[in-house]
């Protein structure tokens, strides 16, 4: 039986809802349930890691395992067999993502709040790239996570959408191209998740510390929650946004990123810009507090900062478990 599912069947009845397998037989998924604010969110995913832990895993909280060079093995269940056929050789490593859902009021709010998360991507992606290393290598990249799945096919950022109408014939197309059963398969960097009532914010490396995937979701809550109140209209073309947003995954806090239609600035500030704007709807959230963690961020560096920084420090060894230390249930 592979790893994963031998976890998976060892967790109790507190938990069992909340994690699942992915089409790798080395990596899980631990969901937390519907969070109000980040201090849920952080306590129910404490919890989930806590879980895995006694449930015999040892958790790595990285875009990409640094240094696994041996061919990946699949799970065995329905839903993957599409992917495996699409996919074939291009599923050589396990790419560990944050994904971040946000409740919506209706569809049309769903659409314009996705249409505007598109372009703070290369933010996140900035804030959050923590994958410098892959089958025990440097890339030179920030998150070779996200140079990953650029491979795959349905990965990547989306168009801007006229409304929901106009989603819905995109993806009854995007569905039919690809012979898969439905949306669930088109795995865009942001979109709308009608089954679950959510815009779903999918291009992000996994965090190793429990705060930093909670700074995450609060920073993503709160930039939704202001496009609500307070559309933003940038209108910056997607092939611009993309550029942007490889430039972010290539350097990390060190790249310039597109503000306007034709000004880059430094990621730092960018990214203190954002936080100064969000910073009233964070409180009115309950999640101010969570922001100080993006702070550290930007004081201390990205995940592929630190990671480097072990790595020069203690080589691959201490940096793997380092790694495990750090995604404990108490992060670090």
């Amino acid at each position: 039986m592979p790893a994963a599912e031998q976890v998976i069947a060892a967790f109790d009845g507190a938990g069992r809802e909340q994690v699942s397998t992915e089409i790798f037989a080395a990596q899980i998924e631990l969901k937390t349930g519907v969070c109000r604010d980040a201090d849920a969110a952080l306590a129910d995913l404490r919890r989930m890691r806590r879980l895995a832990e006694q449930a015999g895993a040892r958790l790595l909280g990285s875009g990409i395992h640094p240094d696994d060079p041996t061919e990946a093995t699949l799970v065995d269940k329905e839903r993957y067999e599409p992917v495996k056929q699409d996919l074939v050789s291009l599923l050589r490593t396990p790419p560990c993502g944050l994904h971040v859902h946000v409740g919506m009021p209706d569809p049309e709010t769903a659409i314009r709040v996705a249409n505007a998360l598109r372009h703070h991507l290369p933010l996140l992606q900035a804030l959050t790239a923590n994958s410098p290393f892959r089958e025990g290598e440097d890339t030179g990249l920030a998150s070779a996570r996200a140079a990953t799945v650029a491979t795959y096919p349905r990965f990547e950022m989306p168009r801007e959408f006229r409304d929901y109408e106009e989603f819905l014939a995109v993806a009854d197309q995007l569905i039919a191209a690809a012979g898969v059963a439905d949306y669930t398969y088109i795995w865009w960097d942001v979109r709308p998740h009608p089954k679950l009532g959510t815009v779903e914010v999918r291009g992000m490396d996994v965090q190793t510390d429990v705060e930093a995937n909670a700074a995450v979701a609060a920073l993503i809550q709160a930039l939704a929650a202001r496009e609500i109140e307070q559309p933003q209209s940038l209108g910056l073309a997607r092939e611009a946004l993309e550029e942007s947003y490889y430039q972010a995954g290539r350097y990390g806090l060190e790249a310039r990123l597109l503000v306007d239609a034709g000004t880059a600035a430094p990621a730092a500030e960018v990214a203190r810009r954002t936080l100064d704007d969000v910073a009233p709807y964070a409180r009115e959230l309950g999640s101010a507090e969570a922001l100080g963690e993006i702070e550290r961020v930007l004081r201390e560096g990205n995940g592929a900062d630190r990671q480097r920084g072990v790595h020069e420090r203690e080589g691959m060894p201490g940096l793997l478990n380092w790694l495990a230390q750090r995604t404990d249930a108490g992060g670090g």
